[in-house]
């Protein structure tokens, strides 16, 4: 019996009150509720009130886990009453833009059934997976100033690619997706973080579509790997959905083969049980599962910082491609074309390996939330243009 009349703001929805995601819209810093957005600014939130008054979540992003804690449990109170608070004020998500100043990005690498895909394409004589695939999370830095806000629309990348006669120089002509899960950082600055500890610098939980460039990368990415065919663009949603979001969703990782360091080994599941669906020009091409992930985010960023390195907050690192086991739950059209020979099929009878200009790519995602609710993430779209 909620005082918010909105459809979209139930528990059997993505945008209920079990997911409460912070963004940012002409009027400030508001959390979403179903398909409104209720700014925060004017409400009565105690200590927490300090942290909502920019037009930024950075704010917010430094002040750690025990506000976000704290302001989380006074929202959920504030939207489930029957009665508006004073000061509350609904207003359209349409100007929702990119909510924090990005400090670093990375990107890491894996999903194992990815990754093999991948091996068995590129290496098609030899093994599916290098040799330290199993024993570390593997990554790459990327570029925080090409990270967009989800509706920008993306420019087709140029770059060297391979030829008969040697490299050519051109525009991308396979230009690709890559689905993903990112994780914004906060709390205070710190370094060699442990896997128990990891839970504390990280906010939020965002869809991110990682674009890549497969005939540039080809050509450049031997031996430093990743360049100009990532750098150029990754989408993240508007919306960063609190961690506290996902207590049900949590499960294990899918084992490795050998045993682990210290460093990596986790105490509690840290795995998430979220499904990604992954839509070209409306037509439904993948659904990702991200709990088939073998290395989780607390991994991932104990990985990051055991060699001294910083996590601060603002900081966005992405699980790499999410794919798993079967054709339609591959995360990437490089996988769901088998590099570009096998074509696959849309709605409108088109058929498609790569991105063409004027494609639009969407990726939502769900996972369970308490009492049977859905726990959303919000969408990421981006539609190619040629430069």
């Amino acid at each position: 019996m909620s005082w918010i009349s909105d459809p979209k703001f139930t528990q059997d929805q993505p945008f209920g009150p079990q997911t409460l995601p912070y963004g940012v819209v002409d009027g400030g810093v508001a959390v979403r509720v179903g398909d409104r957005a209720l700014l925060l600014k004017s409400l009565a939130l105690g200590k927490c009130s300090e942290y909502v008054q920019e037009d930024s979540l950075d704010p917010l992003l430094k002040a750690g886990r025990p506000i976000w804690s704290v302001l989380r449990a006074k929202l959920k109170e504030i939207v489930q009453s029957s009665s508006a608070p004073k000061g509350a004020e609904l207003v359209g998500i349409e100007t929702a833009k990119l909510p924090f100043t990005v400090g670093d990005y990375v990107d890491f690498y894996s999903s194992r059934h990815h990754a093999e895909n991948v091996g068995k394409m590129f290496r098609p004589d030899g093994d599916a997976l290098t040799p330290n695939w199993t024993h570390l999370p593997i990554g790459y830095h990327g570029r925080a100033g090409t990270v967009y806000v989800s509706g920008t629309e993306i420019v087709r990348p140029n770059g060297q690619k391979r030829g008969s006669e040697g490299p050519k120089f051109g525009p991308s002509e396979r230009l690709d997706i890559e689905a993903e899960v990112g994780f914004v950082c906060g709390g205070p600055k710190a370094a060699n973080v442990s896997t128990s500890r990891a839970a504390e610098h990280v906010f939020g939980v965002a869809l991110v579509n990682d674009w890549s460039a497969r005939d540039i990368q080809a050509w450049e990415y031997q031996p430093l790997g990743p360049f100009l065919a990532k750098s150029f663009a990754t989408s993240i949603g508007a919306w960063i959905t609190p961690l506290e979001a996902f207590s049900v969703a949590r499960v294990p990782t899918p084992p490795l083969p050998n045993k682990l360091h210290d460093y990596l080994t986790c105490d509690q599941p840290w795995g998430l049980d979220i499904t990604i669906t992954v839509e070209l020009n409306d037509t439904i091409v993948a659904r990702p599962p991200f709990r088939e992930m073998s290395w989780s985010f607390v991994q991932q960023l104990a990985h990051m910082t055991v060699n001294g390195a910083t996590v601060r907050p603002g900081d966005l690192f992405a699980s790499g491609t999410v794919s798993g086991p079967e054709k339609n739950e591959r995360g990437s059209f490089l996988e769901l074309s088998w590099g570009g020979k096998e074509p696959f099929k849309l709605d409108d009878g088109s058929t498609r390996s790569f991105l063409e200009d004027g494609d639009t790519v969407k990726l939502t995602a769900t996972a369970p939330g308490e009492g049977g609710s859905v726990v959303g993430l919000a969408e990421v779209v981006g539609t190619v243009r040629s430069a």
